[in-house]
């Protein structure tokens, strides 16, 4: 998992974008613009990629959550990884109420809340872990933090 100074360098991406139909899709799909997420996942890549990325809405996320961490609410982001090597295969399926939901809890703009879940979720599709104790959610933390700024974002935390 540790990023050579190579892997710093943007990794190139196959990205599937899909969205569901919720209210207020509007606005996610207008802060979601492919070549932007295409570029938020890829500078979090220390390897190419293929990630589809799935937006949809609270009764969907909720089932999934449900169906596949036995916690029934809808949640953030969910990440499934299939593959890390010799390219990254996963899917990112985000919940877009919920995000919105967080995003004016926390004051960042939806954009920022969505490039920070996107490279959480490409971090947790490598193998980074913020639930496998105080030094690997430092060291994720730390990386999505820095990441987030070379892409012009503020810290999220």
């Amino acid at each position: 998992m540790p990023r050579s100074k190579a892997a710093a360098a943007t990794q190139p991406l196959d990205l599937e974008l899909q969205f569901s139909s919720f209210p207020g899709i509007a606005a996610h799909r207008a802060v979601l613009k492919r070549p932007d997420v295409t570029r938020w996942i890829a500078h979090a890549l220390a390897a190419p990629a293929e990630i589809a990325v799935r937006i949809v809405g609270e009764t969907e996320g909720q089932a999934m959550n449900l169906q596949y961490r036995g916690k029934d609410y809808a949640t953030n982001v969910l990440t499934f990884d299939y593959a890390r090597e010799p390219v990254v295969m996963a899917d990112l399926v985000l919940c877009g109420p919920v995000i919105e939901r967080e995003a004016k809890e926390q004051g960042k703009t939806l954009q920022a809340h969505y490039a920070h879940l996107l490279v959480h979720g490409a971090l947790h599709a490598q193998g980074y872990d913020h639930e496998a104790g105080e030094r690997a959610a430092l060291e994720m933390e730390t990386l999505e933090i820095l990441l987030l700024a070379a892409l012009g974002f503020a810290n999220p935390y």
